[in-house]
């Protein structure tokens, strides 16, 4: 699955090998200008990429599984989406403060006032994204996926630097992009573990819930609502980075998100990297030559 501005190109591989291209809009969520601005535009654009991500993934399974192309209903994306987000934060967000309340039994930690619970809830938070990420790049059609993912970048590398797109040419390109959405999703928890630990105690010295069990729910749902923000927050840093990687403080911005990508790449074969060409020609075809 590729971009280009407007437009998304899905490639698939069937089972009579034959390499399928579908061109479609890009669904766009930031299609008004206020929400094209700065700091606007960042949560808008992590919905968009969810549905546009999870649209193609259905795509490519009904290909792959030689069934005929029945797009998810509104309302069954709806829920899908949901249950994504859903699943997410309570992952990254409830689980962690639940293990750092543990800590805080244990006397290994102070008070949510104290950035002492919010160092342990950020450390949290960072092992179970990268350990999440290592379990399920073990199964076999997840590291598939991975390895489209090493293509995609192969080729994009190949074509910015103005090589042919063939397998062999795309090869030996680095599998890592300074681009990739895992910066995005690596600096939203970065950011939040920076945020919630001034936001949640200024929040508490205004506002603080007397029982315990309420305050901690509170506490909870604030980092909810602050995921918002965050976002916005994250991708202006990402898409700078990304778009200034010369520079040497955007090198170190990239870093950490490239180092991710050890994880959520993989080595591709040539056959994968067929496709992410395919793929990519798609994309980058002129709506009238489509």
């Amino acid at each position: 699955m590729i971009r280009a501005e407007d437009r998304l190109a899905i490639a698939v591989r069937k089972p009579d090998g034959a390499i399928e291209v579908e061109n479609r809009p890009w669904f766009s969520l930031t299609s008004r200008p206020l929400l094209k601005k700065p700091f606007l535009r960042g949560f808008p654009i992590l919905l968009e990429t969810l549905v546009n991500g999870i649209s193609a993934l259905n795509f490519s399974a009904q290909k792959a599984l030689e069934e005929e192309n029945q797009e998810l209903k509104p309302w069954a994306m709806t829920l899908t989406i949901a249950a994504s987000v859903g699943f997410a934060l309570f992952l990254f967000v409830v689980l962690p403060h639940l293990f750092t309340l543990g800590v805080k039994a244990l006397g290994l930690s102070g008070g949510v006032e104290e950035l002492s619970f919010h160092a342990w809830d950020g450390l949290f938070k960072m092992a179970m994204f990268v350990g999440y990420i290592a379990v399920i790049s073990l199964l076999p059609d997840i590291r598939r996926v991975f390895q489209y993912h090493g293509a995609e970048h192969k080729v994009i590398w190949a074509h910015e630097s103005g090589q042919p797109l063939t397998p062999e040419s795309a090869k030996p390109f680095s599998r890592l992009h300074p681009r990739c959405g895992t910066a995005f999703v690596l600096f939203v928890l970065a950011v939040s573990i920076a945020l919630y630990a001034v936001l949640v105690p200024g929040v508490l010295a205004l506002f603080s819930p007397e029982n315990v069990i309420l305050k901690h729910a509170y506490i909870v749902g604030l980092k909810l609502v602050l995921m918002i923000p965050i976002s916005a927050v994250a991708y202006e840093i990402v898409k700078y980075a990304g778009k200034h990687y010369d520079r040497p403080l955007c090198r170190i911005l990239s870093g950490p998100g490239l180092f991710m990508q050890m994880l959520t790449t993989h080595e591709p074969d040539e056959k994968q990297l067929e496709v992410a060409i395919a793929a990519l020609n798609g994309a980058i075809r002129k709506p009238q030559e489509a």
